[in-house]
């Protein structure tokens, strides 16, 4: 247990400025006394304090939720973040000088040098008279800068500066990660509508055309249930959903295949209540079933079954499958699919399916939660899925 905790120890200190080191060594060099020991944790929590706004990236409100948390890392009469374009924030003391933010800024932004300026103030009463200016980078280009501003200009302050901005560049470049990552998701989510678009939606819509004469009633639900679920797989907000909502959508897909294949499709549901309210990546479920009537059933003669279970495992984690009996698949191609290879995932509209469920879990929830899938030829393939019932920055809302 005690190495356990030495290790979080360590996480939390790699992620805060050298300033916030040094008051811990001087706390030890202390001997632990109370205010020492206070000191540490105080600066630790403004740390931890100035870090979410950052984590949008370098923008006006950002900067200024975390410029007084800034300014209390540094102990400066007055900080000011800019970008390359204009001040986002001045905060503190003499903010007559805010219009001079800017322009103080604009060398360093330039040749991203740390400067230290005289500042000539007609008031004497005003606490600023030097400033440390120092750059922010991102992936080795400076995107703005941070000023430091107080009576003296001490090589203290320079360090503390240099080493507060290199925190902050560590935060702009989290918030970098995290567009990146949300764009990468949204380009898969947009891959798979497509997927969706020209086969199901030819094939429901003729279903439905059916229908029209023969019995209008039940063209008019199909109608509707067609509606309901091109409107959730089209959707354009939130990259979770619940459990219940994935398998609502399923619900309206599969009532809709079955307009269309009659007796031959059977179709088994077997959910557990307590795991319905479950956050999942949007559209992580509906490609595997839809696969399985693809690529399961459509090939084959004679009646098909698909069979959907969603289960509590040991209260932690839910556990999803997706089984058909249909005409499998060679394990080597599934391998290669999983894999991304395009030779193989081009010509197969499934096999982007499968493979864009895979990526999408192992980035949300980490290598271990891909998909396992069970397959050979003529054996059928049953897809499993474990989650996390609940996990970091995971949430439907």
């Amino acid at each position: 247990m005690g190495y356990v905790v030495g290790a979080a120890v360590l996480v939390v200190l790699v992620g805060v400025p050298a300033i916030v080191l040094w008051r811990v060594m001087r706390g030890r060099r202390e001997l632990g006394t109370s205010p020492a020991e206070r000191a540490t944790f105080e600066t630790l929590h403004t740390a931890s304090l100035a870090g979410p706004p950052l984590r949008a990236g370098l923008t006006a409100d950002g900067a200024e939720r975390a410029s007084r948390h800034l300014r209390a890392l540094l102990g400066a009469a007055a900080v000011a973040i800019t970008d390359g374009e204009r001040l986002l924030v001045y905060d503190g003391a003499g903010d007559h000088h805010a219009d001079q933010a800017f322009e103080h800024a604009v060398p360093t932004m330039q040749d991203g040098r740390t400067q230290v300026l005289t500042i000539d103030c007609h008031l004497l009463e005003c606490p600023i008279r030097h400033a440390v200016v120092v750059p922010l980078t991102t992936d080795d280009r400076v995107v703005g800068a941070l000023a430091a501003y107080g009576q003296n200009a001490s090589a203290g302050l320079v360090r503390a500066a240099q080493e507060v901005a290199g925190w902050v560049d560590s935060q702009l470049e989290l918030a970098q990660l995290d567009r990146s990552r949300t764009l990468l998701m949204e380009a898969e989510v947009r891959a798979l509508r497509a997927q969706i678009s020209p086969h199901f939606i030819y094939n429901s819509l003729t279903t439905i055309a059916s229908f029209v004469r023969t019995d209008p009633e039940r063209a008019r639900e199909l109608l509707l249930e067609f509606a309901d679920f091109t409107r959730y797989s089209f959707r354009r907000h939130g990259e979770f959903t619940t459990l219940a909502e994935e398998l609502r959508s399923i619900d309206r897909y599969l009532i809709l295949e079955r307009a269309r294949f009659g007796d031959q499709l059977q179709v088994t549901l077997r959910i557990a209540p307590e795991v319905l309210p479950v956050a999942v990546p949007f559209l992580c479920l509906q490609p595997l079933v839809e696969n399985a009537v693809r690529h399961g059933l459509e090939s084959r003669n004679g009646v098909g079954r698909i069979t959907i279970i969603a289960e509590d495992d040991a209260g932690a984690e839910c556990r999803i499958s997706v089984e058909d009996d249909g005409l499998g698949m060679d394990p080597d191609r599934l391998r290669r699919i999983l894999a991304g290879d395009s030779a193989v995932t081009g010509a197969s509209t499934g096999g982007v399916g499968l493979a864009n469920v895979d990526e999408r879990l192992r980035q949300v929830y980490g290598d271990e939660y891909g998909l396992v899938v069970e397959t050979a030829p003529g054996a059928g393939t049953k897809v499993n899925i474990r989650l996390p019932k609940y996990h970091p920055g995971v949430s439907a809302r």
